[in-house]
C-alpha cells in the first residue's frame, strides 16, 4: 500500500469520526424547527379567583376598659377562660366611692327633710293668709261703713298684704327644696352608679383572649381619660380573615362570594368561607411616590370546615387563635366554557406608520411608530407542521386555564410550550415539531 493511499484511508477515517461526533452532539444533522409542545382547546370549568392575605379576627371583639379608676381587688378569670354574659370579671376597690355614695344618701335625706320642712311652713302661711284675708274683708266693710279710721284699715291692709307675700314665698321655698331633692336623688344616683361601676360584668359570652392587668394593678378609668385596657373579650364562635384586597380586584368581589382559606398554622387544610363584608374607605400604604390603595375585605369561616379540629374536652369553640396569619382565595367568577393554557395566549403589538409624523435625516425619510391596540393571540398547529397565528378575544382565567370567546373552536390544537417561543420567535407560517412536553423540558435541561 502507497503512501498515498493511507493518507487517503487517515483522511476518509477522520471525517467519518467527525461525522459521528457530530450527529451525536447534534451539530450536524439538527433540525432547525423549533420543537414545541400542543394541547387542544377544550370546554372546562374556570374558576376566576383573587387571592389575598391577612389575620385571623374574632368577629365580635370588645375591648374592656373600667369606668372608674383604683386598684383591682378581684380578677377570678386568667386567659384563655371561656366566660358568659353578665359573669363577674373584675372588682375595683369601692371604698372611696362607696364613702361618696354614702354622703350623698345623708345629703338626700337632709334634703327631703327640708322639703317637709318648707311644706309645714307653707301650711302656716296659708293659714296667716287666710286669718288676715277674712281680717282685711271685715276691715273693708267697717272702714266702708265710716266705723274704722283710716289708719286702722291701712294697717289690717298691710297685714293683708304681708300675709300674702309670705304664702308666695313658701310656696317657691317648697319648690326651691323639691328641686333640691331632686338633685340630691340624681348625686345619689350616681355615686351608686359609679359604686357599681367597681364591679365589671362580661358584656357577651366570648373567651378572654387578652389580658393585660394583674390582681392589685392600679387602672385609669374612661370617665374624664382614655382608660385603661384590662382585657379583650372575643367570639370565638365566629371567626373572620381581614384582608386588604388591591384596588384592581375589588371591583370583582361581591358579598356573598365563596372562598377557600389556608391558614399558615394549619398546613395541608383547607377552610371555606364567604365574603361578608367589603370595606368602602381605602388604607393608603406606603409613601407619596409608591401608594398601594387596599381596601379590607372580611371573610367569614365556615365552621363546619373546622370541626375535625375541635378537642372534645376544650371549651373553646374555634381551634384558631385571633391574629394567625392566612391566605383566602376569593372565588369571583365561574364558567363552563372553551379555554386553552394560559401560557398559549400571547400579545403583539401592531406598529403602524405615522405619516402624518414623518421626520427626515438628510434626505432619507424616517418613519415613527405609534402603538396600535394590543391584541391576543394563540398559534394553532396543523397536520403539515405549520403554526397558524390566530388572533382571539379572551374571558376569566384561572391558574390554569384562560377563557375564549372567539378566534378557536373545540378541538383546536394550540402551541402551549415553551412560552419563551409563544412569545417572541414563533411566527405564522412557522415550521415546528411537535413533541411531548416532558421531552422539551428534558432537552432543555440536557443543553
Amino acid at each position: 500500500m502507497g503512501k498515498t493511499t493511507k493518507y487517503i484511508l487517515i483522511a476518509v477515517g477522520a471525517v467519518i469520526v467527525l461525522l459521528i461526533i457530530g450527529k451525536l452532539t447534534g451539530v450536524i444533522g439538527k433540525s432547525d424547527k423549533t420543537q414545541v409542545a400542543t394541547e387542544k382547546a377544550a370546554v372546562r370549568d374556570i374558576n376566576e379567583t383573587v387571592s389575598a392575605s391577612g389575620k385571623i379576627k374574632p368577629h365580635i371583639e370588645v375591648k374592656i376598659s373600667p369606668e372608674v379608676s383604683g386598684e383591682v381587688v378581684e380578677l377570678p378569670i386568667k386567659e384563655g377562660d371561656v366566660v358568659k354574659k353578665g359573669q363577674l370579671i373584675c372588682k375595683i376597690r369601692p371604698d372611696i366611692l362607696k364613702s361618696g355614695y354614702e354622703r350623698a344618701v345623708a345629703s338626700y335625706n337632709s334634703q327631703k327633710a327640708s322639703v317637709g320642712n318648707s311644706s309645714q311652713m307653707l301650711k302656716q302661711a296659708e293659714a296667716t293668709f287666710a286669718n288676715q284675708s277674712a281680717i282685711y274683708k271685715r276691715s273693708k266693710e267697717l272702714f266702708d261703713k265710716k266705723v274704722l279710721t283710716a289708719a286702722e284699715f291701712d294697717n289690717a291692709k298691710a297685714s293683708y298684704e304681708n300675709a300674702k307675700a309670705g304664702l308666695e314665698a313658701a310656696k317657691q321655698n317648697v319648690i326651691g327644696s323639691r328641686y333640691g331633692l331632686a338633685q340630691s336623688s340624681a348625686t345619689v344616683k350616681e355615686a351608686q352608679d359609679n359604686l357599681y361601676k367597681t364591679t365589671i360584668y362580661s358584656p357577651v359570652d366570648g373567651v378572654i383572649s387578652k389580658l393585660s392587668i394583674e390582681k392589685g394593678e392600679r387602672v385609669l378609668g374612661t370617665a374624664q381619660f382614655a382608660g385603661t385596657e384590662i382585657m379583650t373579650i372575643s367570639d370565638l364562635s365566629q371567626m373572620d380573615v381581614n384582608v386588604d384586597v388591591n384596588e384592581n380586584d375589588i371591583n370583582r368581589i361581591v358579598v356573598g362570594d365563596s372562598s377557600k382559606i389556608e391558614v399558615d398554622a394549619f398546613l395541608g387544610k383547607k377552610f371555606s368561607g364567604v365574603v361578608t363584608e367589603i370595606g368602602s374607605s381605602a388604607n393608603v400604604v406606603g409613601t407619596t411616590a409608591d401608594q398601594v390603595t387596599n381596601f379590607t375585605v372580611k371573610v367569614r369561616i365556615d365552621p363546619k370546615s373546622y370541626l375535625d379540629l375541635l378537642k372534645k374536652t376544650s371549651n373553646n369553640p374555634s381551634p384558631f387563635r385571633p391574629g394567625l396569619t392566612a391566605t383566602v382565595d376569593i372565588k369571583t367568577n365561574h364558567t363552563n366554557a372553551l379555554s386553552v393554557p394560559i401560557q398559549s395566549v400571547t400579545t403583539r403589538e401592531e406598529k403602524k406608520t405615522d405619516i402624518g409624523g414623518k421626520k427626515t435625516t438628510g434626505t432619507t425619510p424616517v418613519k415613527t411608530a405609534s402603538s396600535a391596540p394590543i391584541k391576543e393571540y394563540v398559534f394553532v398547529y396543523s397536520n403539515t407542521g405549520k403554526v397558524k397565528q390566530v388572533q382571539v378575544t379572551t374571558g376569566i382565567q384561572d391558574d390554569m386555564y384562560i377563557q375564549i370567546l372567539t378566534g378557536l373552536k373545540p378541538g383546536d390544537e394550540v402551541v402551549s410550550a415553551p412560552y419563551p417561543a409563544i412569545a417572541k420567535t414563533l411566527k405564522d407560517g412557522a415550521m415546528v415539531e411537535k413533541v411531548d412536553k416532558s421531552k422539551l423540558f428534558e432537552n432543555k435541561d440536557s443543553n
